[in-house]
């Protein structure tokens, strides 16, 4: 007998999926991608820092380049202008990967209805959670890091609204043409 057979018998065994293995790696294993374009990105770099601990989700791993990441935190307001680098910086990254809107700028536009703000990034990104809050607190993203390792679990993909004491709720999923930049909408803004 070998050694592996030994210890099979003396202590079970475990039997899986490949695709099981796979997710449970994702699951465990964020490597984000920080796009802290704004104040949320103080909240941010606190998320990352040792008080809360990221580390213990397997997410401390920020990764500056878009090819090595796979979940994207957008964190602050995006302009017009801005959208261009944030949607490349979405196109670079492998699949599979997910995208985190932090704050109401991010989400909604926030407080700035002018022409050069887009009015939540989900116009042109595919947007998994949602996390309120002017800044929203650490505690929020981590609640979204978690709702995030929820979703790889199961095969819908609805995005979440996370409000500031941390309750999720689920919203209606969004049509994919949405996601795609229009050049002539976004030149005629700038």
């Amino acid at each position: 007998m070998t050694a592996l057979q030994k210890a099979l018998q003396r202590d079970g065994f475990l039997t899986t999926t490949v695709e099981a293995l796979a997710k449970w790696a994702q699951r465990n294993a964020l490597w984000p991608m920080p796009l802290g374009i704004s104040c949320c990105a103080i909240e941010m770099m606190a998320f990352a820092g040792p008080r809360f601990d990221v580390a213990r989700f397997g997410a401390e791993v920020f990764r500056f380049s878009p090819r090595q990441s796979d979940l994207l935190i957008v964190a602050g307001t995006v302009t017009y202008k801005m959208a261009w680098v944030v949607r490349k910086i979405y196109d670079q990254m492998p699949e599979p990967k997910w995208v985190i809107s932090m704050g109401v700028c991010a989400s909604t536009g926030g407080m700035f209805r002018s022409y050069s703000v887009v009015q939540g990034i989900d116009q042109f990104l595919p947007v998994d959670v949602y996390v309120s809050g002017c800044p929203p607190r650490p505690e929020a993203l981590l609640k979204a890091l978690m709702t995030i390792q929820e979703k790889i679990k199961r095969p819908e993909y609805r995005p979440v609204l996370i409000d500031e004491r941390g309750r999720a709720q689920e919203l209606p999923a969004r049509s994919p043409q949405r996601w795609v930049l229009e050049p002539e909408r976004l030149l005629a803004r700038t």
